[in-house]
């Protein structure tokens, strides 16, 4: 059993600072296990958000030693023996209290985006779809919203302003599925250039980075998505074709 110091940020919105505890961690433990022995032993009052410790609910999400992570997945063993770990909140939102913040930005952004509709079924009253698009939607429904992809986001990491016109690339992977869907009828190519904002991601890739499902974020949902509003008005033979059917 190795003892091991916990570097918490403990604080609100209006400050705060780190604080170190130092607790006994057995072999084999993960960080949010040590932060619950912190709050079992030496601070009862601290502020952390968890639910499933089995890392599909997303939310326990935090930065450890600056690096976006799920706490439930992250081994104490990846840190060198005698350092502290540091373990604050994210940062892209607004803080509630030491390592939880307030993530209800992305609630309403949920909202924006028009639901699944479907077309008419076949004549004989099914769906049918192709395997390659039920494999390809399915990457997109990995998704656990940890929104540590949004955490990363420069776009609105560093530019909060930015959040009221850019729905960051968690809402791109939905867009994507919905989008991509082949029985899906909803047209959402306005809504993703002027509402969403796609323009303003420069595809860093950062978020892909960080993503705990291994979802191809910046390959798979954001470029094809950039690509369907660039066919749809910046497209020059696409325009002429338009002018002269009027389509």
């Amino acid at each position: 059993m190795a003892e091991v110091t916990m570097r918490i940020f403990r604080g609100n919105a209006n400050g705060g600072e780190f604080v170190d505890y130092t607790v006994e961690a057995p072999e084999g433990q993960v960080v949010l296990d040590v932060i619950h022995t912190v709050q079992a032993t030496l601070a009862n009052d601290l502020a952390v958000r968890w639910n499933c410790k089995a890392g599909k609910c997303g939310s326990c999400s935090a930065e450890v030693n600056g690096k976006p992570r799920l706490m439930c997945m992250t081994r104490m063993n990846l840190f060198p023996p005698g350092e502290p770990i540091a373990v604050a909140p994210i940062k892209t939102f607004p803080l509630i209290r030491d390592l939880v913040t307030d993530v209800s930005f992305n609630f309403a952004v949920a909202k924006e985006i028009p639901a699944f509709k479907p077309r008419p079924p076949e004549a004989d009253g099914t769906y049918r779809m192709m395997q390659v698009d039920v494999d390809r939607g399915q990457e997109f429904r990995k998704c656990i919203e940890c929104f540590l992809c949004q955490d990363v986001c420069h776009v609105i990491r560093d530019h909060p302003e930015n959040k009221e016109r850019f729905f960051g690339p968690r809402f791109f992977v939905r867009l994507a599925e919905l989008e991509m869907h082949p029985l899906d009828m909803e047209d959402r190519t306005e809504l993703i250039r002027k509402a969403a904002g796609i323009g303003m991601c420069n595809i860093t890739k950062c978020c892909t980075e960080v993503c705990p499902e291994d979802i191809h974020i910046t390959d798979n949902a954001i470029i094809p998505l950039k690509e369907r509003v660039a066919d749809r008005y910046y497209d020059p033979f696409r325009w002429i074709f338009g002018k002269l059917t009027g389509k």
